[in-house]
């Protein structure tokens, strides 16, 4: 791949309309102490302490930093426990040839060079439902209907495609946010239900039926795709197989900003490295 068309992957054109999916209003920006149980993050907003929730199960390696920026919307049930919930990390820019275009800076922020990485773990259900209303799914060409949480046998299925004359299409969703050495990778923790999902999905094309992975990359900085086969690697042997058998994997790169998050370039899946 040549530098201009790498630079041109991490610096996809600016938007200019809205993203696909706006954030909410009355986001705050605060700082990042510890994170508890996982689903619990304690930041530091405004001199005082804020508990707020977080979604996201995964190790979020090497994005648990103390005093980094963190983007919490508030709750849409004025009654939860905990009043935010954790939507975006800011990452340090790490030392690479071509650093990826930098966002708009919130106010407030100190100027540094780095980038929002997005770890709410319902962004790619609902971008799936979003982008394929707006006809910006290629592989979902065709198809007039998409149910989410659509059953098959005893499992749920993130989306189900349907149209005239298409076979059914499955689609399993999945948030990515690590990268190492240029890939983004999935998983960043040992996951059982992944390797589940791949061997319902290879089930599904064994019936002559479609099935797909949407990776969604919430972060611009990985040229490619990869499974994390240092994490998990009875996920990555299964994905290549799964890739072999017909399931279709679509890593797409989001575009992360306080704005929002938007739909951007498509990642090409790197093929297993020989050991």
């Amino acid at each position: 791949m040549s530098s201009e068309s790498k630079l041109a992957g991490l610096n996809p054109p600016a938007a200019t309309a809205a993203p696909l999916l706006p954030l909410p209003p009355h986001c705050v920006e605060a700082a990042f102490v510890q994170r508890r149980k996982r689903f619990s993050v304690l930041l530091r907003h405004q001199g005082a302490d804020l508990w707020v929730h977080s979604n996201n199960s995964g190790s979020m390696l090497g994005l648990c930093l103390p005093g980094a920026p963190v983007l919490a919307s508030p709750a849409s049930n004025p009654a939860r426990k905990l009043k935010y919930t954790q939507e975006c990390v800011w990452l340090a820019q790490r030392a690479v040839p071509e650093p990826p275009q930098q966002p708009p800076q919130p106010q407030g922020k100190p100027a540094a060079r780095g980038f929002w990485v997005g770890v709410n773990t319902s962004t790619p259900n609902r971008m799936l439902e979003v982008a394929f209303h707006a006809h910006r799914l290629p592989f979902a060409e065709g198809y007039t209907t998409l149910v989410r949480e659509a059953k098959r046998g005893q499992s749920r299925l993130d989306g189900l495609l349907t149209g005239p004359g298409l076979p059914p299409l499955w689609v399993e969703c999945k948030n990515v946010t690590m990268v190492e050495d240029d890939a983004a990778c999935f998983p960043d923790a040992a996951s059982e239900r992944g390797q589940k999902h791949l061997r319902e999905l290879m089930d599904i094309v064994a019936s002559g039926e479609r099935a797909a992975m949407f990776y969604l990359v919430q972060r611009p900085d990985g040229t490619c795709f990869a499974p994390a086969d240092f994490i998990d690697p009875a996920y990555a042997a299964l994905f290549y197989e799964a890739l072999h058998a017909g399931v279709e994997m679509y890593p797409f790169r989001a575009v992360v900003s306080p704005a929002g998050i938007d739909l951007g370039l498509l990642l090409p899946v790197r093929p297993p490295l020989p050991y």
